[in-house]
């Protein structure tokens, strides 16, 4: 695999957007060797629609387009952005406050740490922001590894010392 792939798309602020969003998050690891179905793809998919969703909900009309963007690095992190161009930065709300929407970052947030990655907001020169989460990456055909899980099946150690190939 190479050292650096990068895929990138600009779609309209509209809900029908959020759908082509993850469509093209799953085909471009497809493309990278990652299924769709795989735990890694579903997460993937998950976290692109929410922050699409969020980029499309919440900058009130002021970003006409957002910008989903994924590269992978020497085959070890992932990292997911989703770029707008309304300045508000994501607030996290409280627990105690009850609403319908609202919990699409802390759930991003929590996906990422349970991946063992990270998820950081920044602004754009030109005023706007991206929310990014950076992932470690499992090559197709490793068994996953989540910080402080391992899976000691049988299958997963891989062949018993002195066992020929």
């Amino acid at each position: 695999m190479a050292d650096h792939l990068e895929a990138s798309v600009t779609l309209p602020s509209d809900p029908a957007s959020v759908s082509a969003a993850r469509a093209y998050a799953v085909g471009a690891l497809a493309e990278w060797g990652l299924p769709a179905g795989t735990e890694t793809a579903d997460t993937v998919r998950l976290i692109v629609s929410e922050l699409a969703t969020n980029a499309v909900q919440h900058t009130l009309g002021q970003s006409p387009t957002f910008t989903v963007d994924l590269v992978l690095e020497r085959d070890e992190l992932l990292s997911i952005g989703v770029t707008d161009s309304h300045p508000r930065l994501p607030k996290r709300l409280p627990a105690a406050v009850q609403q319908d929407n609202g919990r699409g970052m802390v759930i991003i947030r929590w996906l990422a740490a349970e991946c063992g990655g990270r998820l950081t907001v920044r602004r754009t020169r030109e005023g706007g922001k991206t929310v990014r989460i950076e992932l470690p990456w499992t090559a197709p055909g490793r068994p996953a590894r989540t910080a402080g899980r391992r899976d000691s099946s049988p299958e997963s150690r891989g062949p018993e010392p002195g066992a020929g190939h």
